[in-house]
């Protein structure tokens, strides 16, 4: 297990589609999961994708259950720590609510990002098991937000009104 380096905006890694998971359940599959939740962890993250550490493959891991993730997040429900290999992603709902996001690989800056309130995702574990949900709210963002990673988005180009667009303490000053 190791922490690695998170890539930032303008990498190119960052900009590419990337290649799905051929092969499940392999020492180096493991190794790359691990790498990635102790880089989230490290990091202060509630989501990370292969990507971000220069792994341009179709993995990401998300999770929040602590409570300083909630604080920071706001109350919102649990989500369970997930292991998230080739997902696909189909919007149940028309409906899009915007929301205050931000990244590891754009540190220091938030926007307000428009997603989809319901969605269905499905993918495989590390191990191949398939995976299928249904889910809304932040955890349907969140899964939105790191699944964009993997088809080389980052939530700057989704923002519809560059004004909510900037760096922490600066978006501070107005609340």
């Amino acid at each position: 297990m190791a922490v690695r380096t998170v890539v930032r905006m303008g990498h190119p890694v960052l900009r590419r589609v990337a290649g799905p998971v051929t092969r499940f359940d392999t020492p180096g599959l493991h190794a790359l999961v691990e790498d990635l939740w102790e880089t989230m962890h490290t990091s202060g993250g509630i989501g990370i994708a292969a990507p971000q550490i220069a792994v341009a493959k179709r993995v990401v891991v998300f999770g929040l259950g602590e409570r300083d993730d909630r604080a920071r997040c706001g109350e919102v429900a649990r989500i369970d720590p997930t292991v998230l290999v080739n997902p696909v992603i189909e919007p149940l709902a028309e409906t899009m609510a915007e929301s205050w996001e931000a990244c590891l690989s754009v540190p220091g800056m938030r926007g307000m990002v428009p997603r989809h309130t319901r969605i269905r995702y499905t993918g495989f574990d590390a191990f191949g098991n398939r995976i299928e949900r249904e889910v809304e709210g932040f955890h349907a963002r969140v899964v939105q937000h790191e699944c964009d990673h993997l088809d080389g988005v980052l939530y700057p180009s989704r923002i519809r009104d560059m004004s909510t667009f900037g760096f922490d303490e600066e978006l501070a000053i107005e609340a």
